[in-house]
């Protein structure tokens, strides 16, 4: 039972801090077990020199991570981080990431996911993440 889109963004909208909100993450898929993100390019979220912050692609892999689990389960649960572990391989300058998450083993108390981040039409990842997640409900 996977989640619709709309769901999945009430999900967002309605279950994360505003700064997470202020990243202005959209969901573009939802499925058994991922879901993708689009994290929008901002000046806001740019280091000096231009390129987007890794605090910027580490929070919107962790939230992906939250919307895959979510739909994999068919709703939202209580859960939290236990480890993320974060590579940045290339610069991302003036473009949207797609932040794709997808469930390696999902059991009833703990999630493991990989997450890649690669900028939309490129063929590299920018970057790459892993997430365990404690389901709490």
């Amino acid at each position: 039972m996977t989640l619709s889109l709309a769901e999945a963004d009430k999900i967002l909208s309605d279950n994360f801090a505003p700064w997470v909100l202020d990243l202005g993450l959209t969901v573009q898929e939802a499925g058994e077990l991922h879901a993708v993100l689009r994290l929008p390019w901002s000046e806001r979220l740019a280091r000096e020199g231009g390129a987007l912050s890794g605090q910027a692609l580490m929070a919107a892999a962790d939230t992906a991570t939250v919307i895959a689990v979510a739909s994999a389960r068919g709703a939202f649960v209580p859960m939290t981080t236990v480890q993320q572990s974060t590579s940045f391989l290339r610069a991302v300058t003036g473009a949207d990431v797609l932040v794709d998450a997808r469930i390696t083993k999902l059991g009833k108390r703990m999630a493991f996911v990989d997450i890649t981040m690669t900028v939309e039409g490129a063929g590299e990842p920018a970057a790459r993440a892993s997430t365990v997640y404690a389901l709490l409900g």
